[in-house]
This record gives structure tokens, C-alpha cells and sequence, in this order.
């Protein structure tokens, strides 16, 4: 049969890859599991129990969820009445949830647990088109996901032929899902895709991790992210298990007890196992100890093509015998046969590491408006080069722009932004290409290459996007902080440079009867050193968990336009602050 629709995942695989273990979960020690029949099932009884509950075509429903097969038991079950899916982060700020609910008019949450729950309630009784929440963890005075699954199985005789109707009346090009992305305003846009941005993207896809039926996969990143969220259906559509990790701090233990096939990834999440790896290496003695260090060495300089010459390979051969395979087997369960990474750029010398071990990373690139993947790396022939995300997809028109920002157009692209006309019109050239923001060039083979972005907007190495004119409007408004940059592309965390409101920290250092004679002796000050991360403290407490200041270092300048940190109208000069303060920004990542 053909896909076309995302539910028509349901019937392909009961068709085509019927499997005991379709989706599994770690419950109470143990991997439960789903089979095929079973997830099919599932999602139609509670199709069923939407439908009696009033659910209409076009209906706005939320989750708030970590990744577990609840998740895709609503997934297909939204899908299947024509509803719209608004996966949402469980780690967003309140002021963020209640826009986000608000916006897209969402009249039901499905929540994971208590955390989750008490964060959408806090901001429920604002959103006045809210009818109801329900659990997936049992919640004492919230209704259980349970209670819609049996009424919906006690119902089917109601609503079978209606769904079934339903179902036949849904188009490729309907809208299928709103995803929330971070602006540069400081409010989230809703990307609108539809069934056949998804189903075109991942149907062309499932040459990229290569797996198939007897294969299963740990799933480690956020099902509300749009690139898990599309590995998962190419997953499925190559028949293939999806096992979704515990949480980050278990992941090593989960590869190993299932022995995973495949995983995707973002590049913060790699280099917290390899971090685990050096760690454990750094205990070893002796010639162990020479091995370790001559493996990691001799690992960032791999190149593909046997291109390090015959020694080199030769000395690879034996380093794989003592210690890469160990890497493998112990921190990856030994038969990992595809690990995808996007979101950020991966660091270079990781790559080179990576492959020399055999963990054949493949990195990827594409935006939420693109369903996700633009390109990606492959184990084909010319599939993967290092600082390339690979070639670009087949059923994707991709140019470079006279500025280098990098266009396309292709079935993949999003409806547009919900809500917002202006917004689409400017992200779209008048020939119908999609502006993605980013620098780039494509070389042989087709492969694309990343170089910079456009905008201000960037990402930290866990593949979060920082908008920082936003968040330094908001620290901005502490009476002690004049100006502020905020640093942190492709690293672990945020961070930040400041300069002061001197003024303020004399007025507040007099009231403690300190005087200090120079805006230096002031920034070393440790009264207001701690007056500071006060500040920083409590602004984090009003944004999301991923946009938090973790580190910061204060200046003793004061920016202006005549200093050069500031323009004429005083909008902050990125460049010109980088720049004088590199060394600054470099010891914060250290």
C-alpha cells in the first residue's frame, strides 16, 4: 500500500513489517514492549475516544511529553481524525506555554507526568479554549490517557464507519502538525506542516541510517523535536523497533541492553559519552594507558580513503583491537550500524574521532520548516565528507543565494507560520524558494556545507536555538546590567558578557560602606560579583530551562557608539564585542 498520510504508517507496517517489538519503553526495570497490531490498535481506540469527545478536523491538541509510545499512540490517533498535533517542550517557560496554547487555540494537553502537569496548569485557567488534560503517568485528580482509551474501545461500534470516513476524507496537503519554534521577538512561531511535508520527507529518506526490519533503534532525542520526530516515522517505515531511552543519564546502559542498531543524535549528547569515555580512560595505567591516548591522538587525524597512508592504517587495525572496539561494545552495545547527529554543528576532531572507532557518525541539516532534513550524510560512496551535512536530498531544489544564504523549495517546505502572513511572505523569495537563514555552498557530489548564519538566532550544542535579542532585553531590565552579548554557539550552554550599570553598583556598594576608586576594582568586587549572579539567577527562573545564563563575566567598559561596541541607534555590534573580548569568551567555555 501507499503512504500518504502519516497514519497510513499503521496499516503499512502491519502490511509490510509486523513485529513484536514496534515501540518499547523501560517500565519498572524491564523493556515493555508494543507490537505492530498492537500500536495500530491503540491509536484507533483512542481515535474513537476523540471522536467522542467532540473532536473535530482542524482541532488544535497538545502533548507535553518525554518520549515514550504513548506519544505515538496520540500521534497516529490526532492524525487520524484530522486534528492538529502541537508537540510542545516539558521544558518551556510559562509564558511560553501559555502563547503557545493561546495561539494555536489548543482544546486538549495530553501531559507525561506530574512536573508536566503542574507547569500546564499553572497557566490553564488563561487558556480559555482548554476543555481538559489528561495523564500518561497515573496523576491523583487527572483524567488517565486510560480513561480515553477504554471509552474509545467501548465506542467503536459509534464511531467506526465516522473515523473510517474521516480518514478518507484527509489530504496529503492537510495540515497535520504546528510546531513552535523560538523568534527572534521573543514569540515562538508555528510552523505548519502538513501530512506530505512529513511522508515526502521521511519516505525519501530511509536510505540515511540504512536499517531494516531485523534492527531496532535507541531513541534519544525529544519526539516534540521535528528531527527525532521524522526519524521515528522513517524508522517505522523501514520496519524497524524504536526503544526510547530512559533519560540522558542512562543512555550508555540502554545502547548496551538492547544492543542498538541505530540512533540519532545531537552533538552535546555524543560528547557526553565520549566525556564518559576520556573520564574512564584517564583511570588506565601503563601501556593501557599509552593506547588510550595514542587512539584518541591518532583519531582526530582519520581521513576517509585510506589518505593517512599504509602506517597509519596498520597502527588503526591494532588500536581497533585494544581499544576502539572496546569503545563499541562497552558504550554502544556493539552493533551500532547507524549514528545520525544534527541540530549543531558537530565538532570536527569528534568526527574524525568517531569514524577512526567505527562509529560511522552521519551528520544531517535541515530546519522545523523543512520537515526537517535538507541533506545528510550516507555510508554511500561520496555520502559523507567531514565539514559537509551531505548530500542533498533527491526531491529537493537547493541553490545558493548571491548573499550565500542557502534556498529551497521542495515538497518538504512548511505551509507557512500559523497565524502569521507577513512572517511566511518574507521567509519565501518571489519565485517560492524557502530562505533558511543559513551561509553555506555546495560542492561536489551535491554535498552542502554549512559556514555561518545569517541572522543572530543560534544554536547550542544540544541543538536548542538561543534567540539572544530577547533574552538580553530581559536581563536588561536589572538595574544593574547596562548592556549585555549573549555567547554560546555550538557550546554546551549559554553565557554572557557584561557591562555594568556602574552607577547602580556605587550606589549599591555605598550602602554597604564600600568604596571602590575604578570600575575594575568594581567588577572584582565580590559583593557585587554576588549581586550579579543574583540577578542572573532570578532572570533564568522567567525563561525557558535551555536559554539559562550558566556562566557570565562582567567588563569594565562601558559600550557605546564612541567605543565602538554600539551602533548610532545603540543596537549591540555582535562582531565588534567578539572580537574585543575573545579571550574573555574563550576562558568561559573552557
Amino acid at each position: 500500500m501507499e503512504v500518504t498520510r502519516i497514519f497510513d504508517l499503521l496499516d503499512y507496517c502491519c502490511e509490510k513489517f509486523p513485529r513484536k517489538d514496534a515501540l518499547a519503553a523501560k517500565e519498572n526495570g524491564a523493556w515493555k514492549t508494543y507490537s505492530t497490531q498492537e500500536y495500530r490498535e491503540t491509536a484507533t481506540a483512542l481515535s474513537y475516544g476523540l471522536l467522542a469527545l467532540g473532536v473535530k478536523k482542524g482541532d488544535a491538541i497538545a502533548t507535553v511529553s518525554n518520549n515514550r509510545p504513548e506519544w505515538n499512540f496520540i500521534d497516529m490517533a490526532i492524525a487520524q481524525v484530522g486534528a492538529v498535533h502541537v508537540p510542545v517542550y516539558p521544558t518551556i517557560s510559562s509564558e511560553d506555554y501559555n502563547f503557545i496554547l493561546n495561539h494555536c487555540q489548543c482544546q486538549y494537553v495530553f501531559v507525561s507526568d506530574a512536573s508536566a502537569y503542574r507547569r500546564i496548569s499553572a497557566v490553564a485557567g488563561d487558556v480559555k479554549s482548554l476543555k481538559k488534560i489528561f495523564s500518561f503517568n497515573q496523576i491523583e485528580g487527572v483524567e488517565n490517557w486510560h480513561t480515553l482509551l477504554e471509552n474509545g474501545r467501548k465506542s467503536k461500534v459509534y464511531y467506526q464507519k465516522e473515523l473510517e470516513q474521516i480518514k478518507a476524507s484527509i489530504k496529503p496537503n492537510d495540515l497535520a502538525s504546528i510546531i513552535y519554534t523560538s523568534g527572534t521577538t521573543g514569540l515562538s512561531k508555528g510552523v505548519m506542516l502538513s501530512h506530505n511535508n512529513f511522508v515526502s520527507n521521511f519516505t525519501v529518506s530511509t536510505g540515511i541510517p540504512s536499517l531494516g526490519p531485523k534492527d531496532k533503534v535507541l531513541s534519544i532525542l525529544p519526539l516534540c523535536h521535528v528531527y527525532e520526530r521524522c526519524f521515528c516515522y522513517i524508522y517505522q517505515y523501514s520496519g524497524v523497533g524504536i526503544y526510547y531511552c530512559q533519560n540522558l543519564g542512562t543512555i550508555v546502559d540502554n545502547f548496551c541492553e538492547i544492543q542498538a542498531n541505530g540512533c540519532n543524535t545531537v552533538p552535546r549528547v555524543l560528547e557526553k559519552i565520549f566525556e564518559k569515555i576520556f573520564n574512564d580512560g584517564a583511570k588506565l595505567k601503563g601501556f593501557r594507558k599509552k593506547l588510550f591516548d595514542k587512539a584518541v591522538a591518532d583519531g582526530k587525524e582519520f581521513e576517509h580513503n585510506f589518505a593517512n597512508g599504509l602506517i597509519y592504517n596498520i597502527e588503526r587495525k591494532v588500536l581497533d583491537l585494544f581499544v576502539y572496539r572496546h569503545w563499541r561494545k562497552n558504550y554502544f552495545g556493539g552493533k551500532l550500524k547507524f549514528l545520525g547527529c544534527g541540530g549543531a554543528a558537530l565538532p570536527v576532531s569528534l568526527s574524525h574521532l568517531c569514524w577512526a572507532a567505527g562509529l560511522n557518525v552521519q551528520e544531517g541539516y535541515g530546519l522545523t520548516e523543512t520537515s526537517p532534513i535538507i541533506a545528510h550524510s550516507t555510508r554511500t560512496k561520496y555520502g559523507h565528507k567531514f565539514t559537509s551535512v551531505g548530500p542533498i536530498l533527491p526531491n529537493e531544489d537547493v541553490k545558493i543565494d548571491d548573499d550565500g544564504e542557502i534556498l529551497v523549495k521542495g515538497p518538504n517546505v512548511m505551509l507557512g507560520y500559523y497565524k502569521n502572513k507577513e512572517l511566511t511572505d518574507s521567509v519565501f523569495t518571489k519565485d517560492g524558494y524557502f530562505r533558511t537563514g543559513d551561509i553555506g555552498y555546495i560542492s561536489s557530489h551535491n554535498c552542502l556545507h554549512i559556514t555561518d548564519r545569517k541572522k543572530d538566532v543560534f544554536k547550542t550544542a544540544g541543538g536548542k536555538y538561543i534567540a539572544p535579542q530577547m533574552l538580553e532585553g530581559k536581563f536588561k531590565e536589572s538595574q544593574y546590567i547596562a548592556q549585555i552579548m549573549i555567547v554560546g554557539e555550538n557550546q554546551k550552554f549559554a553565557s554572557a558578557i557584561i557591562s555594568p550599570d556602574f552607577d547602580a553598583l556605587k550606589n549599591f556598594l555605598s550602602q554597604k560602606g564600600i568604596v571602590c576608586n575604578s570600575n575594575q576594582e568594581i567588577i572584582e568586587n565580590n559583593e557585587v560579583k554576588a549581586l550579579i549572579e543574583s540577578e542572573i539567577k532570578r532572570i533564568n527562573k522567567t525563561i525557558g530551562k535551555t536559554e539559562e545564563i550558566k556562566r557570565c563575566r562582567m567588563v569594565a567598559d562601558v559600550w557605546s557608539a564612541e567605543t565602538g561596541e554600539l551602533s548610532q541607534t545603540q543596537k549591540l555590534k555582535r562582531k565588534a564585542v567578539t572580537q574585543k573580548y575573545e579571550s574573555i569568551i574563550n576562558e568561559i567555555f573552557l
